[in-house]
């Protein structure tokens, strides 16, 4: 009797208890491989990120005329255009605003004490307008070119592109007055470049 109710106390497969113990931490084992596999292992299933199933706007592709149209608005010569028109204006409206706070437009240094006429005086705003548009045209699409070209070279955007554009651009125009304006034109332009970019950044 005692020896039948220990045969019924045992495991009903027949198999001892310890060989059930030990074969559980090799299950699990197996279970948690079979689960790093599917999560990131090769049976890993990759979704794509859908605007739509996220909650987003959808965003339609792009066609070649807008990839075309992107790719010439991020070249160099559309920025240097760009700078070109900007300073242009820039510089028209300050040379107009200069020669209207000076006191000396439209007076013949010839006969200083006769009064110059409106036409006069609008002829000199005009001259100096367009000399203000001229040069601040040419340097804003220099120095526009330049740091797209040193970006372009250096695969970088920072505050170091427009240094040394800064620099190319003063001392080429500075160069024509010699090798020491050059110089400080390089330094100036440089320094300058530095705070706008700190200011900005």
């Amino acid at each position: 009797m005692a020896a039948s109710e220990g045969s019924s106390n045992g495991p009903v497969s027949g198999v001892p208890l310890s060989s059930s113990t030990d074969s559980t931490p090799a299950i699990a084992q197996f279970q948690y491989s079979a689960i790093l596999d599917h999560l990131i292992g090769d049976k890993r299933q990759i979704k794509e990120l859908n605007p739509t199933i996220m909650g987003g706007l959808p965003t339609p592709q792009k066609s070649d005329e807008q990839k075309m149209i992107e790719r010439g608005m991020e070249s160099c010569t559309f920025k240097a255009a760009l700078a070109c028109v900007g300073g242009f204006v820039l510089g028209g409206a300050f040379g107009v605003f200069t020669a209207g706070i000076d006191t000396n437009v439209g007076f013949d240094p010839k006969d200083p004490m006769r009064t110059p006429t409106a036409r006069e005086v609008l002829k000199d705003m005009g001259q100096r307008g367009m000399s203000y548009a001229k040069n601040f045209a040419i340097v804003g699409a220099m120095f526009s070119c330049t740091e797209c070209l040193i970006e372009s070279h250096r695969g970088k955007s920072d505050w170091k592109n427009a240094v040394y554009s800064g620099c190319v651009t003063g001392g080429a125009i500075g160069f024509r007055a010699g090798l020491k304006a050059g110089v400080l034109g390089c330094g100036g332009f440089a320094a300058f470049s530095a705070a706008i970019e700190y200011y900005l950044r």
